[in-house]
């Protein structure tokens, strides 16, 4: 789980913060513990008013937990996280609020600890934190069997495939494979004769031919990034010159860019254009598509809630029945029957707990899965044009003004 942490104030600003259902599909108050209030506000207001006895300004300690949002994390996979988090930290005994968040797709947990010793009355110090919760949050990963952030990774382990560092970082900025982009020059220079059919042959690949700094021979892909045809085609330079001729009478590598982002432009133009002609309508039915879903979750909840309390109590006026009255109850507590029955329905109790969770998160577990799938829509396509046509804008901005276009290339 990724886990971030603050000390602050404001416990009312907090409370209103985390009881938000506008911004989330749905909001629970899981657990209040140590607070005398059965009320988030209450409680925080509570943690304000013993603070005041100290001089301690941030008597809050606020946590997320947010685990990867394809996940399937239950309620008690939460609580043993907090368990772990509050030992590590020294908040073990410290009142707390647990608040459970559900919001397009995702299930997150909020955690806020009151830092303030009430027997000493004096502010709990949580040296190092950031530092102590990165490792519970790693082996949390490891635990789980997640895949762990980059953040996380030995950034020393390196792909083990037959590249040189150089093309395989240049690769992964990309996001493709550089097995992928050698073919692709690989087998353009098979195909072709000529230097005009390599520069077709790579065009049609999204590669534009260019002259180097060094009067080489280069290719320019859609976002900027600089190939060299020897290296990615597994070449030596002599082969390519021979094959190819001179290099002089080719784009220099800024005119390339120019020349990229001058015929993207109005493909990019056209795009948005459809985009922004479909981006009301879906708005709108995702919105609509979104309250309904809620809605219909809510409920679906409530009912559940409703079942449960009512089975709940059945079940301990069943558990209460096995205590016999009068000196037949008396006798059982003589004899012990009275402490086994107790145990027992200590047990039953417990379990019946357990069994209405599981239910519950089940539920919740269903109800991400349609909520994530809801979340599918045409705005990603449109944040990513957005990107695109920056990146292009930027590009042929940088070609333009750059120093080593024209006479001062030349020299």
């Amino acid at each position: 789980m990724i886990l971030k942490a603050s000390q602050r104030s404001g416990g009312l600003k907090l409370a209103a913060h985390l009881l938000n259902d506008r911004d989330n599909d749905h909001v629970e108050v899981h657990d209040l513990r140590g607070f005398t209030a059965n009320d988030l506000h209450g409680a925080f207001q509570e943690a304000d008013a013993i603070s005041k006895g100290t001089r301690c300004q941030q008597y809050l300690f606020s946590l997320s937990l947010s685990p990867p949002e394809t996940e399937k994390v239950s309620v008690a996979d939460f609580e043993k996280a907090i368990d772990r988090i509050e030992e590590c930290l020294g908040l073990s005994d410290q009142a707390r609020a647990i608040v459970l968040h559900e919001k397009d797709g995702r299930r997150h947990a909020h955690v806020v600890w009151s830092r303030i010793d009430v027997m000493e009355m004096k502010a709990i110090k949580l040296p190092f934190y950031k530092t102590r919760l990165n490792e519970v949050s790693k082996d949390l990963f490891l635990e789980h069997g997640w895949r762990l952030p980059e953040g996380y990774r030995d950034k020393r382990n390196r792909d083990p495939r037959n590249f040189t560092l150089a093309e395989w970082q240049q690769a992964k900025r990309q996001g493709k494979d550089a097995r992928d982009i050698k073919r692709t020059f690989q087998e353009a220079w098979a195909v072709s004769d000529t230097k005009e059919a390599f520069a077709n042959a790579l065009e049609e690949k999204g590669y534009v031919l260019a002259r180097g700094d060094r009067r080489g021979f280069v290719a320019v892909d859609v976002h900027g990034e600089v190939f060299a045809v020897p290296k990615w085609a597994g070449l030596k330079t002599k082969q390519v010159r021979d094959k190819l001729g001179d290099p002089k009478d080719l784009r220099s590598v800024d005119k390339a860019k120019v020349h990229i982002a001058q015929t993207m432009q109005p493909v990019l133009s056209r795009w948005q254009e459809e985009l922004d002609a479909r981006k009301q309508k879906l708005k709108e039915q995702q919105d609509q598509a979104r309250a309904e879903l809620v809605k219909r979750q809510r409920a679906e909840r409530e009912r559940l809630k409703s079942k449960q309390n009512e089975r709940r109590i059945f079940e301990a006026e069943q558990r209460q029945a096995r205590f016999r009255s009068g000196l037949q109850g008396l006798w059982d507590r003589v004899r012990g029957e009275h402490g086994r029955i107790r145990k027992e329905n200590e047990l039953e109790a417990w379990q019946a707990h357990v069994r209405d969770q599981k239910q519950m998160d089940n539920l919740v577990f269903r109800d991400l899965e349609d909520r994530r799938a809801l979340k599918r829509s045409q705005l990603v396509e449109r944040v990513a044009l957005s990107q695109d046509r920056q990146r292009f804008d930027d590009l042929r901005s940088q070609a333009v003004h750059s120093p080593r276009d024209g006479p001062t290339f030349e020299r």
